[in-house]
């Protein structure tokens, strides 16, 4: 079966990207199910119930998150009810939502998705390894599909963790970075990799935001609002090919969509 992750969904740019090229990529590519990391959908930052509802709508199966899951406080309102909307797992206990489910992909077959966030220049939460490690096993007794978003700053970090998981997990994708790295590959247990999918969202400036404001923040150090930028709208992820059977990793494609 084939599975498409996309990386971080960047505002309106980003979510017109996945209405308009997401069904030809599931048709061209016969996708069973389709994933997201839509932590910055809302106009760059955070994801709205709504907005989370209109990605659905488009096509997607499930939604990922990061750090940045928190910046619309709206979004509170489903993270206990809605299991297609996934915060990092390695927050507390009490912390709203789940970082990790199953979600049932066109094909009748059930997957299992964890989510989780780094360390490294980052809050500090839980071991995303120990965690892994525990969301792993429960999940092994319903599924032998599983897929990994690390949404972490650091290379290393993600990395390390696509070593921990490989021959237990069918794949390791990493997000967050917004710029997708070329190191797509499949581990020798069996598990995908790549350190990050990289963005959808508007090209012409510095990760989703206008280059000359993100410029001017650098150069003078003073504050700086930041606005979406527009153009050059992307859309970047990788398609899996996973044995059904094993839960193996056939193959992993990168792949780069315009939006004309």
């Amino acid at each position: 079966m084939k599975i498409l992750l996309i990386g971080d969904i960047v505002g309106k740019p980003g979510r017109e990207a996945i209405r308009v090229l997401l069904p030809k990529l599931v048709k061209q590519h016969k996708i069973a199910l389709a994933l997201a990391n839509a932590e910055n959908a809302a106009g760059g930052s955070g994801l709205t119930p709504e907005l989370a509802q209109d990605l659905f709508s488009y096509g997607l199966d499930l939604l990922t998150s990061g750090d940045h899951i928190w910046k619309r406080r709206e979004i509170m309102d489903i993270l206990g009810t809605e299991t297609r909307v996934l915060r990092p797992m390695n927050y507390p206990l009490d912390t709203p939502g789940t970082g990790y489910g199953l979600v049932r992909a066109k094909n009748g077959i059930d997957v299992g998705v964890i989510n989780l966030e780094g360390r490294v220049f980052m809050s500090t939460l839980d071991c995303p390894f120990q965690c892994a490690r525990q969301a792993v096993e429960k999940l092994k007794q319903k599924t032998k599909i599983i897929l990994v978003d690390i949404h972490a700053e650091a290379t290393s970090e993600k990395v390390a963790l696509g070593w921990f998981l490989d021959g237990t997990v069918s794949a390791v994708v990493g997000t967050h970075t917004h710029v997708q790295t070329a190191d797509e590959k499949i581990l020798p247990q069996g598990s995908a990799y790549i350190t990050d999918l990289g963005m959808t969202g508007p090209y012409d400036s510095v990760i989703g935001r206008k280059k000359e404001q993100i410029l001017a923040r650098f150069l003078t150090q003073m504050p700086v609002r930041f606005e979406m930028a527009l153009e050059d709208v992307q859309l970047h992820g990788v398609i899996i090919d996973i044995d059904e059977q094993t839960g193996k990793a056939r193959s992993i494609q990168r792949i780069q969509e315009k939006l004309l």
